[in-house]
């Protein structure tokens, strides 16, 4: 009561600021102003009255709340204050005020604090977590597995559980795969959000190397093929920090709650196949979560459609397409190596790395970002795929010919031009090496007529000449025009290291 005179005295008697009072006296303002305030409203001034001792002065200013029985007080309803808790934005205090508005002559802020901890204390673990509604959802895998027996060979295979669960209503999801590999768990998360109805803020994985490709305390990496559904979807991975169990609390309950109320029930029953082992799970599930929790109110199908269904997120008109990616070095000859084929980005990248986003269909390369290139999947190795517009201007003019072109053009000229032209075009090991010399053989016929190439090249064929220049100096000393002498025209070598023969051309 000392320190209440003096502010009352600096206030009254001297005329200080309150911010010169709270310097004086070691106080806040707020608690400053707060005084002064209860002062007037006891009806107090200065001098205060000589009989008026400190109890009394307390009684003024601190008046105890009213002796009412604690139903007439209003008692909070715990259960419903902790829903509410979940909306996002919502305060304990903001609850409290509403509870004031309520029941004027009800508790303190701080009895209030101190009893909704007090009752939430004696909820189990799991229920302890506050989470947001529709801002988390826990994954992970269950410990134990579930044989799956072929019928043809009786061989047993192991399915995996995967398990997913809602922050906030501990809605569950549960379904059986043969792997954990990333294509399974990629896939689990696809029929995950599609039998929520929606897509939350976060979702939480352990790190597991199919989710999580690099482990770390602080900023765990996302697998790319995770982060890549991840935005397709539109929410943020968060993985779960190395050897702190209370990040995926949620998940290791939902995992142990799958396995007493779904993996336990099957433990006498065999199955055949995934779909058959799925359908059964499915049918405990809707059990799981339409079962009464045994400390709240409602179950976990209720909290999941007034708490969790309305905050998530819409769902994208299509799913996530699975896609995997890695990183590639850009050759020399501008095309990439993926699955034993290659194909072609633009020669501006030669010898950088790009990344490489494969799908069933398609093949995408992206550079810093950006898409630089895209192919149809082609599965036949060692060919190439190559977009023209990804060529040098050089190697482009040379690409529009092909030693089928060639060939047809030779046609058109005799049957004796396009044996030359194809016994030129596998003489060499890279047909390419032969298009120069193909075009000047083809081009006499320009110059001395279709019909003169033609004899030339019969000539040549039976000379075992086919040369360019062989071919130029037949039409040049009009040796085409002589009669050829009678000699059977020389056999050209079927195999041979540097020659493909006619057939490679068919």
């Amino acid at each position: 009561m000392r320190k209440i005179k003096e502010v009352l005295r600096l206030k009254w008697a001297k005329g200080l600021s309150n911010r010169r009072i709270a310097a004086a006296c070691g106080i806040g303002r707020p608690t400053v102003s707060e005084y002064l305030r209860r002062a007037d409203e006891a009806g107090l001034t200065w001098p205060l009255p000589s009989d008026l001792d400190d109890a009394h002065l307390e009684r003024l200013l601190f008046p105890p709340p009213p002796a009412l029985p604690a139903d007439a007080r209003g008692i909070p309803d715990w259960a419903s204050i902790r829903r509410e808790l979940k909306y996002k934005s919502v305060t304990l205090f903001l609850l409290w005020q509403e509870y004031r508005q309520a029941n004027p002559d009800g508790y303190q802020y701080s009895w209030f604090c101190e009893h909704y901890r007090a009752w939430r204390g004696k909820l189990d673990v799991v229920m302890r977590q506050d989470h947001r509604a529709g801002e988390k959802l826990f994954v992970d895998y269950a410990g134990q597995t579930v044989p799956i027996i072929d019928r043809l060979t009786g061989e047993i295979r192991e399915a995996q559980i995967f398990v997913a669960v809602l922050g906030a209503s501990n809605y569950t999801y549960a379904e059986a795969t043969w792997s954990q590999s990333l294509p399974d768990w990629i896939g689990s998360h696809v029929r995950t959000f599609r039998f929520l109805g929606g897509v939350p803020e976060l979702v939480v994985p352990d790190n597991l190397r199919s989710g999580v490709s690099k482990a770390h305390r602080y900023e765990p990496d996302a697998n790319p093929t995770y982060q890549d559904m991840a935005s397709h979807y539109g929410v943020a991975v968060f993985p779960a920090r190395v050897r702190h169990p209370r990040d995926k609390a949620k998940a290791e309950s939902g995992v142990l709650v799958v396995e007493r109320w779904i993996l336990a029930a099957l433990r006498h029953r065999q199955f055949f196949s995934l779909l058959e082992l799925n359908g059964v799970i499915g049918e405990l599930l809707e059990k799981l979560n339409n079962r009464t929790f045994r400390k709240l109110p409602g179950s976990r199908r209720e909290h999941f459609e007034q708490l969790d269904r309305p905050a998530l997120q819409v769902l994208p008109a299509e799913p996530y397409v699975y896609a995997e990616w890695k990183k590639a070095r850009v050759h020399i000859d501008y095309h990439v190596a993926i699955e034993g084929h290659y194909y072609s980005v633009p020669y501006a990248l030669i010898k950088r790395e790009v990344d490489v986003r494969i799908t069933r269909n398609t093949i995408e390369c992206f550079h810093r970002g950006n898409r630089v290139a895209s192919h149809v999947r082609s599965h036949q190795k060692g060919r190439h795929t190559t977009d023209s517009g990804h060529m040098p201007e050089s190697h482009r003019q040379a690409g529009e010919w092909s030693p089928e072109r060639l060939m047809r053009w030779a046609a058109k000229t005799g049957p004796a031009t396009e044996k030359l032209i194809q016994t030129v075009l596998g003489s060499r090991k890279h047909p390419q090496q032969a298009y120069r010399s193909c075009l000047g053989i083809l081009r006499l016929g320009k110059v001395y007529g279709d019909e003169r190439l033609e004899a030339a090249c019969r000539r040549a064929l039976t000379l075992g000449s086919c040369r360019y220049k062989s071919i130029e100096s037949i039409l040049k000393h009009r040796l085409d025009e002589q009669p050829v002498e009678e000699q059977q025209e020389l056999p050209l070598p079927d195999a041979h290291d540097n020659i493909r023969g006619p057939a490679y051309y068919h």
